[in-house]
């Protein structure tokens, strides 16, 4: 059978999974027919939002999990307060963040703080919004993946995370997608846009 790769635009609060839960909306609501052998590669929590890539090629999903390969994961994140630039560099240099219980000091990232907002579609529900307290936006560039890293790398420079959307994985990207949108992509295009 020959391999397929669709890139998805999770919305917030999908689980990243086929198998119900609860009420949650999971994969199954997006892609009632896809084959059965097809799923996601890596997941995004609950509350993220962004770019999942579905597939039954083992191959590519061996590439993209496995550590070694430290594909680039980007990410736009909305933070709590208005982030300076020594929080910035403290990112980009690596921070340490507990993983299973145990410190860890996270990878050198890129990051930047967007001067304007990013234009990504309005999340549902929205964030709450005080007026008296600013949030600022900020680029966040990962070559790891560790379990829900980029909130507990802002909660450590003392900007907790309010919105995650992962943006791109190399230089394939959400653009053109809207949150619930899915588009099947062709094999020589998806690793030639992942860089594999």
């Amino acid at each position: 059978m020959m391999p397929e790769y669709y890139i998805f635009y999770k919305p917030y609060q999908v689980l990243c999974q086929f198998s119900k839960e609860g009420d949650k909306k999971t994969l199954a609501d997006f892609f009632p027919l896809i084959s059965k052998d097809i799923y996601p590669v890596g997941r995004l929590d609950y509350d993220s939002e962004g770019l999942l890539i579905l597939t039954n090629d083992k191959s590519l999903t061996h590439k993209l999990l496995d550590p070694n390969f430290g594909h680039p994961r980007t990410y736009f994140v909305q933070v709590d307060g208005a982030i300076n630039e020594e929080a910035i560099r403290r990112l980009t240099n690596g921070v340490t963040i507990k993983v299973d219980g145990k410190d860890h000091c996270t990878k050198k990232a890129q990051a930047s703080i967007f001067e304007n907002e990013p234009s990504l579609p309005a999340r549902n529900p929205p964030i709450r919004f005080r007026k008296d307290i600013p949030t600022s936006w900020i680029e966040l560039t990962l070559t790891e993946g560790k379990n829900r890293q980029v909130r507990h790398m802002t909660a450590a420079v003392g900007y907790p995370t309010l919105r995650l959307v992962r943006y791109a994985i190399g230089k394939l990207s959400i653009d053109g997608l809207a949150p619930g949108d899915h588009k099947l992509i062709d094999g020589q295009r998806i690793k030639s846009l992942l860089q594999i």
